[in-house]
């Protein structure tokens, strides 16, 4: 029999159901993906010893990979802003499908107010529009395009939460529309010659620094205010939120334009970062930026999770994609494997909840 102690009211507290901190849960998941790949690096014969995420041959000045790490932060950090908005939607017992297309259609829209006038010396041969158009302060393709990417979300949210459209139609919807809007703009053409305060919003780590101070933001944000408590409380009983005097519509618009308008930064950030914009970017960010939060331990059944776990589900992501690279796993197998284990936590989710109920 599990060792039972009576609590308040006679109640008892059985110690056998104590369960870890979900976020706690995957740290220790992520120590473990890095040991196997380690692990892999030696017993593989073609890796040659080789070491994952430690510097065993004396390259760098500390004891890790630091080139490996790098790489492996940058390539979550972008979708990681996209996942941020995410787990806000999830959380609420939504999806948002359209934010891999956003970005694109962002990076297109914003890079066109972004453009110099002149490239050694010669008028840009990538001009969208004319000289009014050239040479303008950073903040304007900034405004513009989170301007852009907050009115897309405002429509998701109005057509899900006013016209009771599924989340999953309405976003994927807009998912072809925001694509359309990004071959549209430039017919297709890249756009590029971005101003210096422009591209210095993707430069270097700043991809790093920004999704790391935006998790900070909403973390604080769902833990400490009115914002947080109310999105909670729709994911968890939508009914029960309603009478108990929450605005449900009107804050599940205000979560969807939260979401698109993070999407629109991290399209931002991605054109700065390329020094381009392209009518392909954010293919599959949308599926991965679901992939993150899922494997970080957000409840697809809304009300359950945090922004922390969501961090944690990027280095994870980001980990076994850069640990599949470095044990020369086909891309074809790469994308199978990843499938697998989006599916995977899916599966976990759900265990999770009938054990829960």
């Amino acid at each position: 029999m599990a060792d039972t102690s009576h609590g308040i009211g006679g109640l008892t507290y059985d110690k056998s159901k104590r369960s870890l901190p979900n976020e706690l849960n995957i740290f220790l998941a992520l120590v473990i993906i890095v040991v196997i790949f380690e692990i892999l690096g030696q017993v593989l014969p073609y890796m040659n010893n080789q070491s994952f995420l430690f510097d065993t041959r004396g390259r760098f000045d500390s004891i890790f990979n630091e080139a490996r790490l790098q790489i492996i932060i940058l390539q979550v950090a972008i979708i990681g802003i996209i996942a941020l908005g995410v787990t806000q939607v999830i959380i609420t017992a939504g999806i948002d499908l359209s934010s891999g297309p956003l970005v694109a259609a962002t990076a297109m829209i914003a890079m066109s107010f972004a453009q110099t006038e002149l490239v050694n010396g010669f008028p840009n041969p990538k001009a969208l529009f004319g000289s009014w158009a050239m040479d303008l302060p950073v903040v304007i393709p900034v405004v513009v395009g989170l301007t852009f990417g907050a009115f897309i979300g405002f429509i998701n949210g109005t057509f899900i939460a006013y016209f009771r459209i599924p989340p999953f139609i309405a976003t994927l919807g807009m998912f072809l529309v925001c694509r359309g809007i990004a071959l549209w703009w430039s017919g297709g053409n890249p756009i590029s010659f971005p101003t210096e305060g422009y591209a210095w919003i993707g430069s270097g780590m700043m991809p790093v620094v920004w999704f790391v101070l935006l998790a900070i933001v909403f973390q604080l944000i769902l833990k400490y205010t009115v914002y947080g408590k109310h999105t909670y409380a729709i994911g968890s009983n939508e009914d029960a939120a309603r009478m108990s005097g929450i605005n449900v519509r009107r804050h599940k618009v205000m979560v969807y334009m939260i979401a698109s308008t993070l999407a629109a930064f991290a399209g931002i950030v991605l054109s700065s970062k390329a020094v381009t914009a392209q009518a392909g970017m954010g293919e599959f960010y949308e599926l991965f930026a679901i992939a993150m939060a899922v494997i970080g331990g957000i409840s697809l059944q809304g009300g359950r999770g945090s922004i922390i776990g969501t961090v944690l589900g990027a280095m994870v992501l980001g980990v076994i994609r850069s640990g599949f690279t470095y044990i020369k796993l086909d891309g074809s197998y790469q994308l199978m494997a990843m499938g697998s284990i989006i599916i995977s936590a899916v599966i976990l989710d759900q265990y999770r909840q009938r054990n829960k109920a």
